[in-house]
């Protein structure tokens, strides 16, 4: 069932209250930063910017899409007022700056933010210590594990997080709620903490369907209103190597949830793709350790013995790379959009379906779980959306991951909302 904002959003009756419930569940779940301010000095933030913006804004009627709605926000995303670190050890003020255009968006249409949010450090795979809501001793995943955290909860209705390569779409997946990663550029990236640039994106968590809509309304560049009131979509399924990178728990899910949508009367096409996908799986990795080196030129020579070994091997690792074997693995990207583009219209797919983890979240603090489903979509910069879809044998949530063409996701949050109502419950 979708969570959604709780009654009286944007009074003061409300913040105490959410206030009231981080200081009651966060000290063991751990999706909030805890010594970005103490819960007193949240309490009195949240209170000037709500009053702040009850003063902008005095008639109900005149008020914006978000008014009131608290809004976590990833510890790699600069926000006036709170610090941001990364989830590293390094100097306050290494990462200071103008506060990011999308907090800038989030604000004028009159959310509050919350607090920021736990990451794995960098954004990369060193985790953070969150821990999924529906089982302690699981990962939320990652690398935006208190994002997911926090709206799975039910502590915010909406949170910030990023995708470089599943780091939105599988902890949506693990914790339950919506995740959407727009369009690759989509969102405006400034003010925060790059990874691999030429696939970080902006995206967020949501407690249903609705709120994920608005919140991107007011993110992405362009945003055109209205959904897709015609035909329903045509289903695709990419048969092949990258769909058999599933778990059994997940596939067996994945089929009955294709099977439903089938019985429902949408379109289903089972379509090989993918069939050269560990060279794609290799290409995204070469990539991303590559740009990952370069994000962290000036910063990992002055302060590389603070960075945890995860992190610093993933820049090891991509200062290594040569030139050459970055141009390649850019060159066959570019390859691979194009054939995934001409499949797509040849097969007159609407949304690719996909399973969005390999399965539900791993029974570990130690890992953020495998970004391996989210891949293709990643690499193509294609808009992708992870929605709660059942359950696994022990309870825990399962996603279902839909993709549309880029550029179309207002038509992929439209559909999203018909795929729905037609998937099968929780066993």
């Amino acid at each position: 069932m979708e969570r959604t904002p709780a009654a009286g959003t944007g009074t003061p009756a409300a913040l105490d209250a959410l206030c009231e419930a981080i200081e009651a569940h966060d000290p063991e779940l751990r999706a909030f930063v805890a010594d970005a301010e103490t819960y007193a000095q949240r309490r009195r933030r949240l209170r000037g910017e709500l009053r702040a913006a009850r003063d902008r804004w005095p008639r109900e009627a005149g008020r914006p899409p978000l008014f009131g709605v608290p809004v976590a926000v990833k510890d790699i995303v600069r926000v006036d007022g709170l610090p941001t670190r990364g989830g590293s050890r390094l100097p306050a003020g290494t990462f200071a700056g103008r506060q990011a255009s999308a907090v800038d968006r989030l604000r004028h249409a009159g959310a509050l933010v919350a607090g920021k949010t736990v990451t794995a450090e960098f954004a990369m795979s060193a985790p953070g210590p969150t821990r999924n809501p529906h089982d302690h001793a699981r990962t939320p995943g990652g690398s935006s594990s208190g994002s997911a955290a926090a709206v799975a909860a039910g502590l915010v209705p909406l949170a910030l997080g990023t995708q470089t390569l599943g780091s939105v779409i599988r902890p949506a997946a693990y914790c339950g709620v919506v995740g959407l990663k727009p369009t690759v550029g989509r969102v405006p990236y400034d003010g925060v903490i790059p990874n691999a640039p030429t696939l970080d994106t902006l995206g967020l968590f949501a407690a249903s369907l609705t709120m994920a809509t608005t919140a991107a309304a007011v993110l992405c560049d362009g945003w055109r209103a209205g959904g897709t009131g015609g035909e329903p979509p045509v289903l695709g399924v990419p048969d092949g190597p990258y769909l058999d990178r599933a778990g059994e728990e997940a596939r067996t899910a994945f089929e009955r949830q294709a099977a439903a949508l089938a019985a429902a009367g949408l379109t289903v096409r089972r379509v090989p793709l993918f069939a050269d996908f560990a060279r794609t799986a290799d290409d995204v990795t070469v990539l991303n350790r590559y740009e990952a080196a370069r994000s962290h030129a000036d910063w990992f020579p002055r302060h590389g013995a603070l960075y945890r070994e995860r992190s610093a091997a993933t820049v090891r690792e991509g200062r290594a790379l040569s030139r050459d074997a970055y141009e390649r693995a850019r060159s066959r990207r570019t390859t691979f959009r194009r054939a995934l583009r001409e499949a797509t219209d040849a097969a007159g797919v609407d949304i690719w379906l996909s399973p969005a983890a390999t399965g539900p979240a791993p029974r570990s603090l130690d890992t953020t779980g495998d970004p391996v489903m989210c891949l293709p979509w990643s690499w193509a910069g294609w808009p992708a959306l992870s929605l709660p879809a059942g359950r696994a044998a022990d309870g825990l949530p399962l996603g279902l991951q839909c993709a549309a063409r880029p550029g179309h996701d207002e038509a992929l949050l439209a559909w999203a909302g018909r795929l729905r109502t037609s998937l099968t419950p929780d066993p």
